[in-house]
């Protein structure tokens, strides 16, 4: 069953470790099946109990699944095995429009803000026991919230989306709890509830955000919490509209326990009004990162809630890294303060891109989305096909495989880097990459 692969250990840790180690060097292959806990612990002399708790703890990291009867497998994606990992190494030649990073010149420079957050330190160190959250970051944060219509709600601090995502879910669910999630989607977020032990569960998205049937088919059938994204989806493009906002906010007032998270990721790169979703269900957050718009490597985002939610979160980060750098939320409040991006100008630049791009790609008769953001989806007939054909052409897309669970094949295209002459060009590769046109839908 496992070829040459010989699983090792006499405690349930050890084992647990052996597997993952299969998993991670691909001894051990996605979907390969394990043996049956009474005949692994056979083979090892060790009481089945044992082989059960090792399966569990494997289990509850995203690396194997059991299917009742049928038995364990590894995941056909292990949490060990990142999305990420999909990369497409681009040669010599060959423009990368792949990764999802921002345009570099449009994201401000850091040496003024971090300066004149290094004089205040200097002046007001802070030191152990002070707030975790510098006030007037929580004020100018929690400013834009109110202008935003999102309900009142204390104001934290984590090291970017994801990781505020991880300890909201962390604080609510436990293993085998399923949340439904937007497919297509944010591929490290797909990465990160297996990664928990959490059931993902697909809801199908549309220009509009999560279809309210899909949503409404995941609550029914027991899906603890749902996780939106509410403007420029990643990878489709997708704005949560006012209309879609009333649908959603409709089928959550009838599953109130839902934990929902909504992550912001179009916040100041688009143009588009947010249509929060917050407030309907007893336990809520909506998170706001600052990459896109003022750099990936300040690693900081702010998150509103319920205060039970916030509480919780807080409380567990001050048992791990305790706060987020202050120094880094006082160079935020500098670069929020100096105007040193104008949001406006960023989404109109990213907007001009974009709308070029899914213009030439309809002339050509290719089907895309890309409603707001950085981002162009193109469903594809054959996604394998479509990036090799189009990295001949010179150009490294990403393969949908990185955002998708059970909605057809695509690729994303990043447009932040295109420039006007690059349009025509790019058209033309995906014209010629795409093959037949899919029916227009996500999933």
């Amino acid at each position: 069953m496992l070829g040459e692969y010989r699983i090792e250990g006499r405690g349930a840790s050890d084992i647990a470790a052996s597997i993952e180690r299969g998993v991670g060097s691909g001894d051990l292959r996605p979907g390969q099946p394990l043996p049956p806990m009474r005949e692994l612990a056979a083979s090892l002399g060790v009481n089945p109990n044992t082989v059960a708790a090792a399966y569990r703890t494997l289990r509850d990291r995203g690396v194997i699944e059991t299917a009742g009867r049928k038995g364990s497998r590894v995941r056909e994606r292990p949490a060990s095995t990142a999305r990420g990992s999909l990369t497409i190494d681009a040669p010599p030649g060959v423009r990368q429009i792949s990764e999802g990073n921002p345009d570099a010149a449009l994201l401000p420079p850091l040496h003024g803000a971090f300066a004149a957050a290094a004089r205040r330190h200097d002046v007001r160190p802070v030191l152990y026991g002070q707030d975790a959250v510098d006030p007037q970051l929580a004020r100018l944060a929690r400013a834009g919230l109110d202008a935003d219509g999102v309900p009142e709600g204390p104001v934290a601090v984590t090291s970017g989306s994801l990781d505020a995502i991880e300890r909201v879910l962390h604080a609510h669910l436990r293993p085998g709890d399923a949340v439904a999630v937007e497919d297509p989607g944010w591929g490290s977020l797909l990465d990160l509830v297996p990664a928990l032990g959490l059931r993902p569960v697909p809801v199908a998205v549309d220009d509009d955000g999560p279809r309210p049937e899909g949503v409404e088919r995941a609550l029914g059938r027991g899906a603890r919490a749902l996780i939106v994204t509410d403007r420029a989806q990643n990878p489709t493009g997708a704005v949560v509209s006012a209309s879609r906002a009333g649908e959603l906010r409709d089928v959550l007032g009838r599953y109130p326990r839902t934990l929902l998270v909504e992550d912001d990721h179009g916040h100041a790169i688009v143009d588009e009004p947010l249509h929060p979703l917050a407030g309907v269900t007893d336990h809520w957050v909506l998170v706001r990162s600052v990459a896109k718009a003022y750099g990936p490597d300040l690693r900081l985002a702010v998150l509103t809630g319920d205060r039970v939610t916030l509480d919780r979160v807080q409380g567990r980060q001050r048992l791990g890294p305790g706060w987020v750098s202050r120094l880094t939320q006082r160079a935020v409040v500098e670069l929020w303060t100096s105007g040193a991006v104008d949001p406006s100008a960023v989404a109109a630049a990213y907007t001009d891109r974009r709308d070029a791009l899914l213009r030439a790609l309809a002339e050509r008769g290719v089907d895309a989305r890309g409603r707001s953001g950085m981002n162009v989806w193109v469903p594809v007939a054959d996604e394998t096909g479509a990036v090799a054909r189009l990295l001949h052409c010179g150009w490294a897309v990403a393969p949908g495989a990185r955002f998708r669970i059970s909605s057809p094949p695509g690729v994303r295209l990043t447009v932040s880097g295109l420039t006007a002459g690059d349009i025509c060009a790019l058209a033309d590769a995906v014209a010629l990459a795409a093959g037949p046109v899919p029916p227009r839908s996500y999933g």
